[in-house]
């Protein structure tokens, strides 16, 4: 990884985009790995016949983590991630591909520090899944 210039950075850059597309494979392996059981993530007939969910329903924390990797992506060596949120607000579901990305929305060069928006947005640019975050450099 690289290290940022948190002088050369300005209010409203946007961060690199990300894109996701999970899978049923993909979906199994992060809920085994969480210890989530809901089948709602992984069994296509239970989420469709018994939930009534138009398909197999991504997990929130996996938006979340794809949230945090792309500001970790985007901050470089000299950075850390010192604080981070983000709300889960519509399903999304297997064969979407969602776009992770964010803007800088403050810069303090006081105290080295750069917040931003982040977001999940589903295929068609709703936000879904929106949430911000604070770096500090050093």
């Amino acid at each position: 990884m690289s290290s940022l210039d948190i002088s050369k950075l300005s209010v409203g850059e946007a961060l690199p985009e990300r894109q996701h597309t999970a899978t049923n494979v993909s979906l199994f392996c992060y809920n085994a790995a969480i210890w989530n059981p809901h089948r709602i993530h992984y069994d296509e007939p239970y989420t469709t016949n018994v939930e009534k969910h138009p398909g197999v329903v991504i997990d929130g924390p996996l938006q979340g983590d794809w949230l945090n990797q792309v500001v970790v992506n985007w901050m470089g060596d000299n950075g850390t991630l010192v604080q981070f949120n983000y709300s889960n607000r519509r399903a999304s579901y297997i064969g979407e591909t969602l776009t992770s990305g964010g803007t800088i929305t403050a810069i303090d060069t006081d105290v080295s520090t750069v917040d931003m928006d982040v977001f999940i947005k589903n295929e068609n640019g709703d936000v879904i899944t929106p949430g911000t975050a604070r770096v500090k450099f050093a």
